[in-house]
C-alpha cells in the first residue's frame, strides 16, 4: 500500500512521510540513516506501550545495536519539564551519544515531548516520529514543531526540529478510543477549512465511509490531509506566514483547554476555537451564518463537541494574552475569508471575542 511523499526546505529533500498498513516495512525504511552501531530509545506513553512498544522494539532490534524504552504516563499534563528530564536521565545513564536516535511512538503529546527531548539533548539528536493517533498522522508529527508546556501554558517552551521520518501506520486507528478520533476528525475537517473546499467537501461527502472506519477511505483522508500540512510546511517553515494559518481555531481553542485544565482533548478544543473563528467570519460577512452551523453540524456527526459550559467568557479572553501568537501585544487571529481561504487577521476585537464565545457557550 505504500503511500509516500517527501518534504522539502529550501527546495532541498529533508525528510519523507511513509503511509503503510502496519509496521514491518520500518527495519527496511531505517537502513539508509545506517543505525547498525548504533542506538535507538522508543518515547511512548502508558496508552500507547502496550499496544505496540514490543512490537516496535523487536522491529528496531534488527537494524540497531540497542533499543531501550521511555514510557511516561498518558496525558497533556505529563508534557512538561519534569517529564523531559525524566528522559534526558535515561538517555544520559544509558550512554546515548550524538549519533543515537530517538523514535516517537504514540500521539501528539509523546512526538512533541519526544522532539523536544530530541531537539535540545546535546544540542541535537535524530529522532523519528511513528505517530498513531489521527491527530498526529495528520498534523504534529509533520513540521518539525516540538515543545513542552510550562505550568499551564501550552506549548511555550519548544523548538523546531525536523524528524528524519515520519512513519504512519494507519492501521494504529483502528486502536484508537472513539473520542480520540473525534479529536483527529477537527483537525482534519479544518484543513479542509483553511486550504481547500474541495477537501472540505470530500470529506463530508464520505463521512459514512470515514466513521465506519473503511481503511481505503481513512488513507484518502490522511494522504490529502498530509498533502495541505506538507506544502503549508514547506512554504513556512518558521511559522512566520502563512504556516500561522494552521492555527485557525487555536487561539481560543488553547485558551478553554487551558481553564478546562486539560480535561478537554486539543482537537475537541481547536473544534470549538474553529466554530468561533467562523463565527467571527460570518459576522463579519465574509462567509454565511450556514457554512458556520453547517461545519457545526460536521462536527457533531464525528462526535465532536460544539458548545462547552462552565467557563466565563472574561477568563478565556485573558487566557489569550498568554498565546504564543501575540504578536506586540495584538492577538494574531485566523479568520476565513471563504471556505477553503483563511488568513491572518490582527484585527479582532474583544467584542467579537465575547460574541463569538457566547455562541459555542452552553
Amino acid at each position: 500500500m505504500a503511500n509516500r511523499m517527501t518534504v522539502h526546505m529550501n527546495e532541498r529533500p529533508v525528510y519523507d512521510i511513509l503511509l503503510e498498513q502496519d509496521f514491518s516495512a520500518l527495519p527496511k525504511e531505517l537502513e539508509s540513516f545506517h543505525l547498525e552501531h548504533r542506538k535507538i530509545c522508543i518515547v511512548t506513553d502508558s496508552n500507547v506501550a502496550p499496544l505496540y512498544l514490543e512490537e516496535v522494539k523487536n522491529l528496531l532490534a534488527l537494524c540497531c545495536s540497542q533499543v531501550i524504552s521511555f514510557v511516561f504516563p498518558a496525558g497533556e499534563e505529563h508534557k512538561n519539564l519534569d517529564t523531559v528530564r525524566e528522559l534526558y536521565e535515561t538517555l544520559i545513564l544509558a550512554k546515548f551519544d550524538r549519533n543515537d536516535m530517538l523514535a516517537a511512538l504514540g500521539g501528539g503529546v509523546v512526538g512533541d515531548l519526544c522532539g523536544f527531548a530530541a531537539a535540545t539533548y546535546l544540542r541535537g539528536v535524530s529522532f523519528i516520529q511513528l505517530p498513531t493517533t489521527l491527530l498526529s498522522q495528520v498534523d504534529s508529527s509533520i513540521g518539525g514543531k516540538t515543545g513542552v508546556d510550562f505550568d499551564a501554558y501550552k506549548n511555550m517552551v519548544g523548538a523546531f526540529h525536523m524528524p528524519k521520518l515520519v512513519y504512519e501506520n494507519i492501521g494504529t486507528l483502528k486502536t484508537l478510543p472513539p473520542e480520540q478520533f473525534s479529536a483527529g476528525m477537527g483537525e482534519v475537517i479544518k484543513h479542509g477549512l483553511i486550504q481547500s473546499r474541495d477537501y472540505y467537501e470530500w470529506i463530508l461527502a464520505h463521512k459514512e465511509a470515514i466513521r465506519s472506519m473503511d481503511m481505503d477511505t481513512l488513507e484518502k483522508l490522511v494522504v490529502e490531509s498530509n498533502h495541505i500540512k506538507r506544502r503549508v510546511v514547506e512554504k513556512d517553515p518558521d511559522e512566520k506566514g502563512d504556516r500561522m494559518l494552521l492555527n485557525f481555531g487555536h487561539t481560543l481553542g488553547h485558551a478553554i483547554e487551558k481553564l478546562k485544565h486539560f480535561e478537554l482533548l486539543h482537537g475537541e478544543c481547536v473544534a470549538l476555537g474553529s466554530i468561533a473563528g467562523m463565527h467571527i467570519s460570518a459576522k463579519r460577512g465574509l462567509i454565511s451564518m450556514e457554512e458556520t452551523k453547517r461545519f457545526a453540524s460536521a462536527l457533531s456527526w464525528f462526535g465532536i463537541k460544539t458548545s462547552v459550559s462552565g467557563l466565563d467568557i472574561h477568563s478565556v479572553i485573558e487566557a489569550t494574552a498568554n498565546d504564543k501568537k501575540m504578536d506586540s501585544g495584538v492577538i494574531r487571529f485566523i479568520l476565513l475569508n471563504e471556505i477553503g481561504q483563511a488568513f491572518v487577521d490582527r484585527t479582532v476585537t474583544q467584542e467579537e471575542m465575547e460574541d463569538a464565545l457566547q455562541y459555542i457557550f452552553d
